[in-house]
């Protein structure tokens, strides 16, 4: 059994709040674009990190987390958790702690298993969905990504995009936008 105080896909909210994230960065190409936006709007997220992506641009991991914006950890190779025994995942998400320390957690995919579940909710809140803005899927167009958030956002709302290379046209299109 999932128990909501480790797992959430909302988060009830007073007011009108959305809780903004992104995944799989930092990425060169993409983060310091998406800091850029969201410094213009004086907007504070949560960046869910690729281990190795913040081993390989360290600098740029210490600009998003220097912004003011939350960290969470999203496994150090990006693995797939239905793909991957509870052990080894388990052993790739806490190889992160080498590089960032954190309480959240967002299995990539949105993938995990029960036994992985298990093991992690010991030691992190994981944090889902309730809106994935599909701004990875090529046969989205920015202007169905930019809908995908616009209609679906309300109070409470976790909102996903990617600072990925394969996001990156969607994304600067709907984030500024949205």
């Amino acid at each position: 059994v999932f128990d909501r105080k480790y797992l959430f896909c909302t988060i009830p909210s007073e007011g009108n709040v959305i809780y903004l994230t992104f995944d799989d960065g930092p990425v060169q190409e993409v983060t310091p674009g998406v800091l850029s936006i969201l410094k213009e709007r004086n907007i504070k997220a949560t960046f869910f990190c690729v281990g190795e992506n913040v081993k390989k641009q360290p600098d740029l991991y210490a600009e998003v987390a220097g912004a003011g914006h939350t960290i969470g950890n999203h496994t150090f190779h990006h693995l797939n958790g239905w793909k991957t025994p509870p052990a080894e995942y388990f052993e790739d998400v806490r190889r992160c702690e080498a590089y960032f320390k954190t309480t959240l957690f967002r299995p990539p995919y949105g993938k995990f298993t029960p036994s992985q579940y298990f093991l992690l909710q010991k030691q992190y809140r994981i944090i889902l969905w309730s809106v994935l803005s599909g701004d990875y899927h090529k046969g989205i167009t920015k202007e169905r990504c930019l809908e995908n958030v616009v209609t679906h956002a309300k109070s409470g709302s976790i909102v996903v995009f990617h600072d990925n290379l394969k996001a990156k046209e969607n994304l600067f299109y709907a984030l500024p936008r949205f």
